[in-house]
């Protein structure tokens, strides 16, 4: 397994797009945990629950309250950060929300997308970029094979095809603007679990809610398989992909990021939920017509192995067990920001950090 390098990081100034958004607060506290001067760009109305209570704002070299669709800002605040590493995560991330905006979420997810990597061209401080697009940018066949780098990209439904947009978008920077963009790449990460998730239509913070109001989970697709996984292992993933980049390393143009296991029922998952937390979780298919969505999705990450010598360091049990405690320990009122920089450091530690003079 290879390491996380806090020589790499300390001192080192990164942007981080959509860092108010859950995993950007996580990749923040990391960060912060790795003494990066981190700077973030988000919407002031995309502000979740995870950035305050990881306790990130306090430690932030500078919040830029920004909409990616609007170029102007997006360049100024690239050139006002003097980035040396930025992270992409801003997003429309719901697979609902692209039904029931198809348009909004093209203009975030491509758009915005290009708009970010126009505002990157000719920034020599840049020494890496890593956009994060989802494990939906495969023309998936429902086989439940596990998808591969080279496999076709597609989508049928507005989210998923906006991603795969994102991917071209990329691909289309950098080789018709090679001399002046950064090393880049992009990074597919699978269904990402962990504390602080309370977006809508979202499988474990639809969870803890119906436990928290004593009524039963409603479910559309119990038997749909996806690939799980702990947010603190994909986001260790964007960072040693970010270090790759930055030491002008061969690095592949796009790397999945996916669990062990590589897929796992929706059923299965809150059978885990039940044996971390000891107690049962009622249940129900929705009576409602389902959206158009996947039932099999899969990622073969052994190429991220390869290159990186990334591998997680939570099976997809463990992954679900440490997602409870979190929302168990946030129940009991327990001070999140001391917890969730624990957790940090417990992961960083399981990858064997290199410490750096």
């Amino acid at each position: 397994m290879n390491m996380v390098s806090t020589g790499f990081w300390s001192g080192r100034r990164v942007l981080v797009t959509g860092h108010t958004g859950f995993k950007g607060a996580w990749l923040c506290l990391m960060l912060q945990a790795l003494g990066a001067e981190v700077s973030g760009l988000s919407l002031p109305s995309i502000h979740s629950l995870a950035y305050d209570l990881l306790g990130v704002s306090a430690r932030m070299r500078r919040s830029y309250p920004a909409d990616i669709r609007v170029p102007g800002k997006v360049e100024e605040i690239v050139r006002e950060a003097r980035p040396e590493v930025v992270f992409h995560l801003a997003a429309q991330s719901l697979v609902g929300e692209g039904y029931r905006d198809p348009g909004g979420t093209f203009a975030t997810n491509v758009t915005g997308t290009a708009h970010l990597l126009q505002a990157l061209r000719g920034q020599r401080d840049v020494a890496a970029a890593v956009v994060v697009t989802s494990d939906k940018v495969y023309r998936n066949d429902n086989t439940g094979r596990p998808f591969r780098e080279n496999d076709a990209l597609g989508g049928v439904d507005p989210y998923s095809a906006s991603k795969a947009a994102a991917e071209l978008a990329v691909t289309a920077w950098r080789h018709s603007f090679k001399s002046q963009m950064p090393p880049m790449a992009t990074a597919r990460a699978g269904n990402v679990i962990g504390g602080g998730d309370f977006a809508l239509d979202r499988l474990v913070p639809d969870l803890v809610r119906a436990e928290r109001s004593g009524s039963s989970l409603v479910l559309r697709s119990p038997d749909a398989t996806r690939p799980f996984q702990h947010v603190l292992d994909v986001l260790r993933g964007y960072l040693l992909l970010a270090q790759a980049l930055a030491a002008d390393s061969p690095v592949p143009e796009a790397l999945n990021f996916g669990p062990q296991d590589a897929e796992l029922r929706v059923r299965d998952l809150i059978g885990h939920w039940e044996a971390a937390t000891g107690r049962p979780v009622r249940w129900e298919i929705s009576g409602v017509p389902v959206i158009a969505e996947q039932r099999r999705l899969a990622l073969d990450s052994s190429l991220a192995h390869r290159v990186l010598g990334w591998s997680p360091c939570y099976d997809t049990p463990s992954a679900i067990a440490r997602t409870a405690q979190w929302y168990s320990a946030w129940a009991s009122g327990l001070d999140m920001g001391d917890y969730s920089k624990n957790e940090v450091g417990k992961a960083l530690s399981s990858s064997a950090t290199q410490v750096q003079a």
